[in-house]
């Protein structure tokens, strides 16, 4: 199958595509991958809605922005995917499936006391509608429902890319977004995977909660700050840390209090030192010493973090380009590898990556 693959993270950044042939197990070939940056009435809705979102109870019904905020993504995918296909020669119906994540704007665990919950925006109707093209989407859902974390997704996917570039295992893949989260490919092919904890999401929110801008560009206010051991040692404390895996993450779950007090770089420094805390703790969980720790996602271009990492972890570091992936379209990858899972009918969710009880699928597919 070909298929253009989506994804929108937390960072409200960008619309991230791939195109991928695979038949759901092995992948045949690599299309085009690239980005289109989020519109920012688009960003703003979404930063709104996702306000809301948090502050949804439960039982009570839908809060009504997210129906606007379902056809608004849908109506991104198509503007950026439309551009994207006229740069690279292509047209809808050179697909035979669309495989979108949607916009994440709520995630919350299963605990003890309650089941989790976890939102992805996407009036799927409507874009397969625009495209002419069936759409999977809804991956995560199913997987709550089972008893499962819904996430990390992707696992499947790394494993898969791993082979294809003949990659032996162990090895592990490490995806920093808004939240990290490792793979952990066994000798004998086995997953393993978790969040470890916050990739950029922590520096975002302090920045611009201080109106210094989005990131931290080149990690240069990280760069120019000291860790504050005492605000490190505050963050480390969240039980987060102590739970066993399985486990996922939304980008809200640690407060930044800890850092209020220090200045930007400081609390930038403090900040990259906790993901690569949470990095560094996650070998704990793995039987067998990967080969390597493959970087994928918008923190690898923070030359903080990926030093920082290659200061704490017990393996080897590279970046995703350094084994020929495509960094910054690994989990767009995913999600049109997830598509054809989804219509094959094959497992996209293991005990070993979201906890639930047993390999099962997930999607939905609608059609035009």
């Amino acid at each position: 199958m070909r298929i253009l693959g989506f994804m929108t993270g937390t960072s409200l950044d960008a619309v991230d595509m791939a195109v991928l042939e695979t038949d759901g197990n092995d992948i045949q070939a690599f299309g085009p991958a690239g980005e289109r940056k989020l519109r920012e009435e688009t960003r703003d809705l979404l930063l709104k809605t996702t306000d809301i979102a948090r502050a949804w109870p439960r039982g009570a019904p839908e809060p009504a922005i997210f129906d606007a905020a379902r056809k608004a993504v849908a109506d991104e995918h198509f503007h950026a995917a439309s551009d994207f296909l006229r740069e690279h020669g292509l047209t809808w119906d050179a697909f035979d499936l669309l495989g979108v994540h949607g916009q994440t704007v709520l995630h919350e665990r299963p605990s003890a006391q309650r089941p989790g919950r976890t939102v992805q925006l996407l009036d799927a109707q409507r874009l397969a509608r625009a495209t002419g093209r069936p759409v999977a989407f809804d991956f995560r859902t199913a997987d709550v429902a089972a008893g499962g974390e819904g996430a990390p997704l992707a696992p499947i996917y790394h494993a898969a890319r791993a082979r294809a570039s003949g990659l032996a295992a162990p090895v592990a893949a490490l995806n920093v977004g808004g939240v990290a989260n490792i793979t952990l490919i066994g000798s004998g092919g086995e997953l393993l995977a978790f969040d470890t904890g916050p990739g950029n999401g922590m520096i975002d929110l302090m920045l611009q909660g201080r109106g210094l801008g989005r990131f931290d560009e080149d990690g240069r206010l990280a760069a120019a700050g000291r860790v504050d051991e005492a605000a490190l040692k505050a963050l480390l404390a969240s039980p987060y840390f102590d739970a066993p895996v399985p486990k996922s993450l939304d980008r809200y779950d640690f407060s930044l209090d800890p850092v209020a007090d220090l200045s930007p770089e400081d609390a930038a420094a403090t900040l990259v030192a906790f993901t690569a805390e949470g990095v560094f703790r996650a070998f704990s969980h793995g039987g067998e010493t990967p080969s390597a720790l493959i970087v994928c996602g918008g923190g690898r271009h923070n030359p903080m973090i990926m030093r920082t990492l290659a200061e704490r972890a017990p393996v080897p570091v590279d970046t995703a380009e350094a084994h020929g992936w495509r960094g910054d379209s690994i989990e767009a990858e995913a999600f049109a590898y997830l598509a054809a899972r989804t219509a094959k009918g094959l497992p996209i969710s293991f005990p070993g990556t979201t906890g639930v009880k047993a390999p099962m699928t997930g999607g939905r597919i609608v059609q035009p």
